[in-house]
């Protein structure tokens, strides 16, 4: 028994370096800055999360279709550093809420920087200068994901009408990416939604006049259920706040 015992707590050690190991892993990739304030990724982006002061703030980006993957990466956090001197350059935590385009008639090592299958990062200006002083058109960095760091509980922001309901799911923890998002109201079981676009979740179920509950699921399959976050008579344009998900 002692034997089986040590074995299996082997085993654990080994996939939890293992998993360590792969947090830690640092990649390559690229970044440059948008100076324009009235780009999409500074007022709202292509994740749906509406305008990001109030959100998010500066520290967002704008993703390749690489790292962006049809906007599944919509709120998923990221550390990113300056490859040149990366140990003496501290990290930033930067969360997914934007696309940036390829422009494919351009060559992807000279203005095609978002070009399949490049890493990209497009970045404030405000944030692009936290890792780099003298501000390059681009710039070579260093990026892995990391845990989001969240104020407060995940929002569920109802949108729609009568015949079809929208969810932008924000502020999420742990990786903040979500994979899938259930409702329920108090006549109904649990409603999977789909993915509509960026971080909107959509169903055509009627919910009107129910209390709802909502269960989302992260891509690190960890799921948290907030029950009778709305009352019986929310409205479309409203957001609710439910539970948040905890650090280990």
């Amino acid at each position: 028994m002692a034997a089986l015992l040590l074995h299996s707590a082997l085993i654990l050690c080994f996939f939890s370096n293992l998993m360590h190991a792969q947090v830690a892993e640092w990649k390559s990739a690229t970044a440059t800055y948008s100076t324009d304030s009235n780009d999409s990724m500074l007022t709202e982006g292509a994740c749906g999360y509406g305008d990001l002061h109030k959100s998010y703030g500066k520290y967002t980006t704008g993703l390749s279709g690489m790292l962006f993957d049809r906007g599944s990466s919509c709120g998923a956090c990221f550390e990113i550093r300056s490859a040149q001197l990366p140990q003496a350059t501290p990290p930033i935590l930067v969360t997914a809420t934007d696309f940036c385009p390829p422009n494919y008639a351009l060559p992807a090592d000279h203005g095609g920087w978002c070009n399949f299958p490049r890493a990209h990062f497009h970045l404030p200006e405000a944030t692009f200068s936290l890792i780099s002083h003298l501000k390059p058109q681009l710039l070579s960095i260093q990026y892995r994901r990391a845990t989001c760091q969240r104020q407060g509980g995940i929002r569920f922001t109802v949108k729609g009408s009568a015949i079809f309901m929208q969810v932008l799911v924000s502020n999420v923890g742990l990786d903040g990416q979500v994979v899938a998002v259930k409702v329920k109201g108090s006549r109904t079981g649990w409603i999977p939604m789909g993915r509509d676009w960026g971080q909107n979740w959509q169903t055509n179920i009627d919910l009107v006049g129910q209390p709802l509950s909502f269960e989302v699921t992260t891509a690190a399959w960890q799921t948290l259920t907030s029950y009778s976050v709305a009352p019986p008579n929310w409205m479309f344009g409203q957001t609710f706040t439910g539970k948040q998900f905890q650090h280990a």
